[in-house]
């Protein structure tokens, strides 16, 4: 047998703890997954970290920043492992990830004080559907705990745009942060500055392109798209305004290249669009054309760090 609760039921149960929001992204296509995790403070989030690094089972690596978790994961089950941890040391780790319709059930394994972490913590955080508990379940203390977190299954969206300035009016970082920050749809993740080659003849000035992505049903990703196009239609002071659009966790490997080398070639909007065609990214004409350079370019170097910001020189 088993107990369901909802958010609400398992701070009822266990007080009100710390997390601020759970966010679940798939990419089917290529067994991934990804899982946002907010904290109100960073002990847990680097504690949580290492521990379900070491523990292994379907988790595939752990970026910490600032009091976010971000989980890279495969889709499927393996057991965790925890290694010198015990029931004095405690212990905790994603055992399975599983995509159920519109869902996605997450197992974790949490041991002793560990275990309050994934048992009374995440099960309650904004995000979360419910939680599948053991009738017998106890979390701290020197207990074990295995629970299933039932989430929205969301995708993550890229856009990135190019050419909304002119030499006199407008900034293209600026312009996609406030729409991206207006948007009521879906949870806005990470806002990208791409430097571009400072040596294109129709540079503005700092000549970037400028991305931002979105965890978002499936059902939304097209009423996003529209918000994006709509607003900078309004707002962009170019006629040469284009938009790319990635779905997926995992840029492909040819875009990410193209957008490596658009730091110091320069390119013709033809070579961008089959670079485009060719791996799945849209392109949508919002004013123009000519920002079809920079906005794929923009999707190829997002997950790119600080090289995204950079040029090949400064790294």
């Amino acid at each position: 047998m088993a107990t369901i609760l909802k958010p609400d039921d398992v701070q009822q149960k266990y007080g009100k703890l710390f997390c601020r929001g759970v966010y679940t992204m798939v990419d089917e296509k290529n067994g991934v997954a990804q899982i946002i995790e907010e904290c109100s403070a960073k002990g847990p989030v680097e504690w949580d970290a290492v521990n379900r690094t070491r523990a292994k089972g379907v988790l595939q690596d752990i970026k910490v920043e600032g009091t976010t978790l971000i989980m890279n994961a495969r889709i499927g089950e393996e057991e965790v492992r925890f290694g010198p941890a015990s029931k004095d040391l405690g212990g905790q780790g994603l055992k399975a990830l599983r995509v159920d319709g519109d869902t996605v059930r997450t197992t974790w394994v949490g041991l002793a004080g560990a275990s309050v972490g994934i048992g009374a913590c995440l099960p309650q955080g904004p995000g979360t559907i419910e939680a599948i508990y053991p009738d017998d379940a106890k979390v701290g203390g020197a207990h074990r705990i295995e629970v299933t977190i039932v989430t929205p299954k969301l995708v993550r969206v890229i856009l990135a745009v190019d050419d909304t300035d002119t030499k006199e009016k407008g900034a293209s970082w600026a312009l996609m942060l406030r729409i991206a920050r207006a948007c009521d749809i879906g949870h806005m993740l990470e806002h990208k500055i791409v430097q571009l080659n400072p040596n294109v003849p129709e540079k503005t000035t700092n000549c970037v392109s400028v991305g931002v992505s979105f965890a978002v049903a499936e059902k939304d990703v097209q009423r996003l798209i529209d918000f994006f196009v709509e607003r900078l239609r309004k707002e962009t002071f170019s006629q040469q305004t284009t938009l790319a659009v990635f779905i997926g966790l995992k840029v492909p490997k040819e875009v990410a290249e193209y957008g490596l080398q658009a730091k110091s070639v320069i390119f013709k909007k033809e070579q961008a669009k089959e670079v485009a065609d060719r791996n799945g990214v849209r392109l949508i004409e919002v004013t123009g054309s000519r920002g079809t350079i920079g906005a794929v370019a923009g999707i190829g170097c997002f997950d790119m760090g600080l090289k995204a910001a950079g040029l090949p020189e400064d790294f």
